[in-house]
């Protein structure tokens, strides 16, 4: 929230001087995308205003127009890809290798939060689905195999 302060101080900005809120929705980091979408969320709701979720597959192909099939790199030397119109899959190497297209990575020098405010504000007076967190495959965690100790009174 600080950072955010600071950032609508050096725009010369206020809380009340926003009209959306621009937020990325992942994949990514679990804890922090799930923080983002909260506070993004929490902050639209009080400030009336909409937030807009950008995943990253559409920040890499709004920077890398045409180039190929954007791609995050997921666990296990996997990858997350997401052909145009389809939703995202986690592939592994050698299925990635039969695409049709070259895989397209963030490159090293993008900010992503121009990108996610530059798409929001594209995006922004059309109806969008309340932001949430992208996940494109199922929690690892699961509950333990064996049983609770009993509580003795």
């Amino acid at each position: 929230m600080v950072l955010l302060e600071d950032i609508l101080q050096e725009q010369s900005t206020a809380w009340g001087g926003l009209s959306a809120i621009g937020v990325g929705i992942g994949p990514g980091n679990f804890t922090g995308i799930r923080i983002s979408v909260s506070a993004a969320r929490g902050l639209a709701l009080g400030l009336g205003i909409p937030a807009i979720g950008v995943n990253r597959f559409d920040i890499i192909a709004a920077t890398t127009p045409g180039q190929g099939y954007p791609c995050v790199p997921a666990p296990q030397g996997k990858f997350y890809v997401q052909k145009h119109g389809a939703e995202a899959k986690m592939l592994t190497r050698d299925e990635a290798d039969t695409l049709s297209r070259p895989l397209v990575f963030e490159t090293k020098d993008l900010n992503p939060a121009i990108t996610i405010a530059q798409i929001a504000a594209a995006r922004f007076g059309v109806d969008q689905p309340r932001p949430a967190p992208l996940y494109i495959k199922a929690a690892d965690a699961a509950p333990p195999r064996d049983a609770p100790p009993l509580i003795v009174p």
